[in-house]
């Protein structure tokens, strides 16, 4: 079944034996102390892996400013790299491929996370609004603080992290890395005008504003190189107070100017699933993202947000995506490759077990048995 999304693909040097990729997922598991994985998230992610199958691993912050959950791993400490080989070996036994999400959330932070109880920092001192909740380090609900406006002189530092922490990944042994872009974090916040009112080469026009997007992904792929660098944009998406009134120009400019750099792939997010794991986001009469950016995205397109096993077989089919990512299906179905292919039927998720915890909810769900189920 789903012969479109069970033929193979290669991504950069890397060739799959199928389409269905494990999207980067927010689970609020790491150690406590380190913010590194640890054997719980070891076990998460090889329940997941299999051969010849791609997983995008969670987003990681390249810098404690950077965080804005508790328990989200880091990929800027000795102690983070060595957790993450673990999840990353063990991945590679399974015979899969595994890619790094890279991670900034600026303003989507708290001061209670930043060195010294600072200020989160922004491309502009604009807080989010629409009556939404920032949380703490000790995982209470608080309202968002005005951010910090970065100075001009702090961005290339900024830049040089990300460069780092895909050095970083790469010494944990990861097959790739993924630039975050989307979901209202540093890198769209810089992309939008709701969030960057900057007077500098980093606001105003639609290159200014894609300038720092541009610069995070070509120090990423000077640290690792192009064919194992992806970028994950959401045109149309509203999660932690985003949302830009006139999409298709910063977009067809942000992904023409990707075009240009080689990368292994560009990770579209689908305006129907917008709420970034806040709730479930069904929008009617949207346009679809990997429909309006097929044309203009000359190499790898993975699509993402809502897919369930025949509309990504019709995606992959028509053209529309190379590859679809799945996420709230992921967490639920560990062995979702081969329910999809089978038909066997998926299990429901449980949202509350989201974020936090240990097993329930995140290594607990069994893989589907055909021989109990025939």
């Amino acid at each position: 079944m789903l012969p479109a999304l069970f033929s193979p693909l290669t991504i950069g040097p890397y060739h799959l034996k199928h389409r269905v990729v494990m999207a980067p997922l927010t689970r609020m598991r790491a150690a406590r102390e380190t913010l590194a994985p640890r054997p719980l998230n070891v076990e998460y992610y090889a329940q997941r892996a299999t051969p010849g199958g791609l997983i995008i691993a969670e987003a990681s912050p390249v810098l404690p400013t950077g965080t804005g959950s508790p328990n989200v791993p880091g990929i800027y400490s000795a102690a983070q790299i060595a957790g993450w080989k673990q999840v990353v070996d063990a991945v590679h036994a399974k015979g899969g491929f595994i890619f790094l999400q890279l991670w900034h959330v600026g303003r989507v932070s708290h001061s209670s996370f930043q060195p010294g109880g600072a200020l989160p920092v922004a491309p502009s001192a604009i807080a989010i609004g629409d009556d939404l909740k920032a949380m703490t380090a000790e995982g209470k609900g608080a309202a968002y603080e005005t951010p910090r406006a970065l100075e001009t002189d702090e961005i290339p530092a900024l830049v040089a992290a990300y460069g780092q922490a895909a050095r970083n990944a790469m010494e944990a042994g990861f097959d790739g890395v993924e630039v975050h872009g989307a979901n209202g974090y540093l890198i769209e916040q810089f992309l939008q005008t709701r969030s960057n009112q900057r007077t500098d080469r980093y606001g105003g026009s639609i290159e200014n504003r894609c300038r720092f997007l541009l610069e995070v992904t070509e120090a990423v792929i000077a640290a690792c190189g192009a064919d194992k660098v992806g970028v994950r944009l959401s045109p149309y998406g509203i999660a932690n107070g985003s949302g830009e009134p006139e999409p298709m120009p910063l977009h067809t400019h942000a992904i023409e100017a990707l075009n240009t750099l080689g990368i292994a792939y560009l990770h579209l997010i689908e305006p129907r699933s917008s709420g970034a794991g806040r709730a479930d986001v069904n929008w009617q009469n949207v346009p679809s993202a990997i429909a309006l950016f097929r044309p203009i995205w000359k190499g790898v397109l993975i699509g993402a947000g809502g897919f369930t096993g025949e509309p990504a077989e019709a995606a992959v089919a028509g053209g529309q995506a190379d590859a679809i990512a799945f996420g709230r299906y992921f967490i639920s179905n560990p062995d979702l490759p081969a329910r999809l292919q089978h038909g066997w039927p998926l299990t429901p998720y449980n949202r509350p077990t989201f974020y936090g915890g240990e097993e329930k909810g995140y290594t607990d769900y069994p893989a589907y048995d055909a021989t109990v189920n025939a």
